[in-house]
């Protein structure tokens, strides 16, 4: 297709010409940023040769060039301004490539070889297991996050194991163990961390954090533990001996999805499997070993004291059953506008309670909570995502918490709420370029209380509605992304609707049959549709999707959602990777884009908004990262 290398790309108020170094200024004034290496990797291109990428980072100077060498050999001096990704034509698979800044005296940086458009790191399954049940497991290679584990300026791949009989919250039944396994992108496994009995399995329950949350340039990992929790030294935290699954025995139910009905009409849930007693826990884990490095009681409980009677759950959560109070999200928030820290939430459907946690010079502290069952607070229950958004809203160089129709402020004070509701997708970003500050799109499924929306463009700072669409049932899926260039702005589709419609709600089109993540791919700024295992491109002149890549023998996870195992810009220049796992779960593939681009940008990795979007991209309904500045096609003309 001809559009690839002709879309212009704007900030939130510069052109091309000037995002380099608006990017460069931004990141590192206001955030502790990881401190990238190049990220160099050369791969065959199309029509021959070797592609070669690598990374512009936030600290260097906008007048940076680099030299690029094969076998020692300066090929290739960049100009200012030129993209950080050169073909080499003469080059093969068996070159060795090398990138320099030029007037730079320390060493080239390497390039990594691919001999294939992809990257395979190979897995080791745990082990199959039989639940008290009798009912045999095995396991899938489910969502994974990356972070610099060792503090080589590399990224690591954080991986988690879910059983085959993980669970919704709504069903009953045993689900096996979680575990969690680190990976240098050589294969090296660093740790295996095994979350024990008492960690329930499925979508809902173990969002896990891996970042550098005290700046000194090592990544930690944080996540939810209980007793009989493994690190990945062999300490057992807690209780080795405790089994707080329930056996048996039924309790009330009034939600129809999951329940048993009695003959008399009754509905109740079985309580086989499902955890509502014993303590929990928040562990901070070493990300180079999987050490235990520090474990604080989980905040907020099920119940003070930790062990409630079925109406005690009820009173506290909306039921007696850990449907509704074991709903976990996650995400990583620079709240003093220097330092991560960490953002663990409970509950969306109905009550819904966020900390804030800060790991400093070897200690966990609670920063602040935020519960909606406080005086003042009733406006905020019920408004919950099955996912979260981290993002500085107000500009005032600390972020927000943007849960579904809510936010909540750095110092965790409720910021805005909508009577929207609950809903299964939301997106926050530079969404139209033409207003200033950011947009967070959504989709919702409670119509018969919000008034029969089923998706709604509101702006990020206020939660003013800017526009909305109708649905008459549940909007599952929704999308956000830059996918026409004859409409500037990103466009908007969702599930409840057959139309594409652009930055002010006015329907433009067909609207992609694809609806899961959207990825920067093919060298232009239009954003691509990922969904399942297959990239592709939106013909908006015919209104069909364009596959551009398909490999065989992987799979999607999480069911429907069909989501990669991580999407992020992990290698190379600004495009993005997709992580997928193979069929068997033998194996992870990194795949890389195999296109040239004339378009540069800092990585996005050093982008605050993206970089937050990778961290809490495994949580819940997964979601693509987003960029906190405007990254698509220009106004029309200008491209």
């Amino acid at each position: 297709m001809q559009m690839r290398t002709t879309i212009r790309a704007f900030t939130m108020t510069l052109g091309l010409a000037t995002s380099t170094m608006a990017l460069a200024t931004g990141p590192t004034a206001r955030i502790a940023a990881e401190r990238l290496d190049r990220g160099a990797v050369a791969l065959p291109t199309q029509g021959g040769g070797m592609l070669i990428t690598w990374r512009l980072l936030a600290d260097d100077p906008a007048t940076i060039r680099f030299r690029l060498l094969r076998d020692g050999k300066p090929i290739h001096d960049s100009r200012v301004g030129e993209a950080t990704a050169f073909v080499d034509r003469k080059g093969s698979a068996t070159s060795r490539y090398a990138v320099q800044p030029i007037g730079d005296k320390s060493a080239p940086s390497p390039a990594m070889m691919w001999d294939k458009s992809y990257l395979s790191i190979p897995l080791t399954p745990p082990a199959d297991g039989v639940t008290p049940a009798g009912e045999s497991f095995s396991y899938t290679a489910n969502d994974a996050s990356a972070a610099d584990l060792d503090g080589d300026g590399r990224y690591e791949i954080i991986l988690k194991w879910d059983p085959t009989n993980s669970h919704d919250n709504s069903q009953a039944g045993y689900s096996g163990p979680v575990l969690l396994d680190a990976y240098r992108l050589d294969g090296t496994r660093l740790w295996r961390i095994d979350l024990g009995r008492n960690i329930r399995a499925g979508a809902h329950y173990t969002q896990f954090l891996a970042f550098d949350f005290d700046g000194d340039g090592r990544a930690e990992v944080a996540m939810k533990t209980a007793d009989g929790t493994v690190d990945g030294i062999g300490t057992v935290i807690g209780d080795a001996k405790a089994d707080w699954r329930g056996h048996d025995g039924e309790v009330p139910q009034r939600d129809r999805t999951g329940a048993k009905i009695l003959p008399d009409g009754t509905k109740v849930a079985p309580m086989q499997g499902r955890i509502v007693k014993g303590p929990e826990y928040l562990t901070v884990f070493d990300g180079l070993t999987g050490k235990a490095l520090a474990t604080a009681p989980y905040d907020p409980p099920r119940y003070p004291g930790g062990n409630p009677t079925t109406e005690q759950l009820t009173e506290s959560w909306g039921d007696g059953y850990a449907n509704r109070s074991d709903r976990f999200l996650a995400g990583v928030a620079y709240l003093d506008g220097h330092l991560p820290s960490m953002v663990f939430g409970r509950g969306y459907y109905a009550r819904t309670a966020i900390a804030a946690w800060d790991w400093r010079d070897g200690k966990l502290t609670q920063r602040w909570l935020f519960d909606s069952s406080q005086p003042g607070k009733a406006d905020y229950a019920g408004r919950g995502n099955h996912q979260l958004s981290i993002a500085d809203v107000d500009g005032d160089g600390r972020d927000e918490v943007i849960y579904g129709s809510m936010a909540v402020d750095d110092d965790g004070k409720g910021l805005w709420t909508q009577p929207l509701f609950h809903g299964d997708t939301m997106h926050v970003s530079y969404l139209d370029p033409a207003r200033p500050g950011l947009e967070k799109f959504g989709v919702f499924e409670d119509q018969r209380q919000n008034g029969m929306i089923g998706s709604a463009l509101l702006d990020a700072r206020t939660g003013q509605m800017l526009w909305s669409t109708p649905a008459e049932k549940d909007t599952g899926r929704g999308v956000a992304a830059d996918i026409d260039p004859r409409h500037w702005g990103a466009e908007f589709w969702n599930s409840s609707s057959a139309e594409l419609f652009d930055v002010a709600g006015k329907p433009i089109g067909p609207r992609p049959r694809q609806m899961n993540f959207a990825i920067w791919w093919d060298g232009d700024l239009l954003r691509e549709l990922l969904d399942k295992t297959t990239i592709s491109k939106w013909d908006w002149e015919n209104g069909k999707e364009i596959p551009l890549l398909s490999p065989e023998g992987l799979s999607s996870n999480n069911g429907t959602k069909a989501t990669p195992a991580l999407q992020a810009d992990l290698i190379g220049d600004w495009r993005e990777e997709v992580v997928w796992r193979s069929a068997d779960n033998r194996e992870l593939r990194i795949y890389t884009t195999p296109y040239p681009t004339t378009h540069r940008f800092v990585t996005l990795m050093q982008d605050p908004v993206y970089r937050l979007g990778v961290a809490w991209q495994n949580t819940a309904y997964n979601q693509p990262p987003h960029t906190s500045f405007y990254l698509g096609a220009g106004k029309q003309g200008e491209r």
